[in-house]
């Protein structure tokens, strides 16, 4: 076994258990004929430090015994691939790179053919190892196609555009405040993000009209009546991550009425948002 495959299983030997600790979304093979969704690839993009496209040059199949956390079906894999393109990255990557992953074995124990074949790499740098890659979840290389690489790529842009979305972790408050007319009122939901900025979803009613929502990632008023298009990274933001109901004691209206309008009026905002499809289970 070469010296340098020995030091990189030792050092990623663990990291491949650590993908148990992974959110359940990001650690599952995408079913059998079955494309990654828009969330797929978010989730991936959005926890990697480094993202690779690679052409895999050596594929040496790892002793099981010395692969932990092994799923039944699967071998691990040294990897040896030359770097074609860096698309996004916070670790500078040399001309090859070398990292572990579990493939799965077709009915004769054998895995896909990947030699010479491009790939994405969703990883992270292993420190003081220069060229070591550890993937940030089973799922973490992809096969290239020109779509994927398009939809990866705007994905990417709009994860380091300086207004980007911050990341939703759940609800602050909500109150609904009833308007001077019949009919009329608002519903304001205040979120909680990850780095404290602001955020909020703003709802509001006319009479006679349906109720119009909009959100906004910043202090300015919400665009009320456009709500963020489905697989973008607006919609990614709400719809991934807001809880089915907000916590006990956020809603902060004055009165049953108005705290079933306000309850009403996330229940209303959840399902125009729809389902967040994840296949990377």
């Amino acid at each position: 076994m070469p010296s340098k495959f020995k030091h990189l299983l030792a050092h990623l030997a663990g990291a491949m258990v650590a993908f148990h600790a992974l959110p359940a979304h990001a650690q599952a093979p995408v079913p059998s004929g079955s494309e990654p969704t828009y969330a797929d690839i978010a989730d991936l993009a959005d926890s990697a430090g480094l993202v690779v496209l690679v052409q895999v040059k050596k594929m040496l199949r790892v002793e099981d015994e010395r692969a932990p956390g092994l799923r039944e079906g699967y071998g691990r894999f040294y990897i040896e691939a030359a770097t074609r393109s860096l698309l996004t990255g916070n670790a500078p990557i040399g001309e090859s790179v070398r990292y572990l992953v579990d493939l799965p074995l077709d009915s004769g124990g054998k895995p896909p053919k990947l030699k010479k074949q491009d790939v994405f790499l969703f990883a992270r740098a292993v420190s003081g190892r220069p060229g070591e890659l550890q993937l940030v979840a089973r799922s973490a290389q992809r096969p290239w196609s020109a779509a994927g690489e398009a939809r990866l790529r705007a994905i990417l842009q709009s994860l380091v555009s300086p207004d980007a979305p911050a990341k939703v972790m759940g609800v602050r408050e909500l109150f609904y405040v009833p308007g001077n007319l019949a009919g009329q009122g608002e519903t304001q939901i205040f979120l909680k993000t990850q780095d404290g900025s602001a955020a909020s979803i703003t709802v509001h009613h006319e009479a006679g009209r349906p109720p119009a929502w909009g959100v906004s990632f910043s202090e300015l008023v919400a665009d009320v009546g456009n709500p963020p298009a489905r697989d973008t990274l607006q919609w990614y933001r709400l719809a991934c991550f807001l809880p089915n109901t907000p916590p006990s004691g956020a809603n902060v209206s004055e009165g049953y009425a108005a705290k079933r309008q306000a309850e009403a009026d996330y229940r209303m905002v959840l399902g125009e948002l729809g389902v967040c499809d994840r296949t990377l289970s």
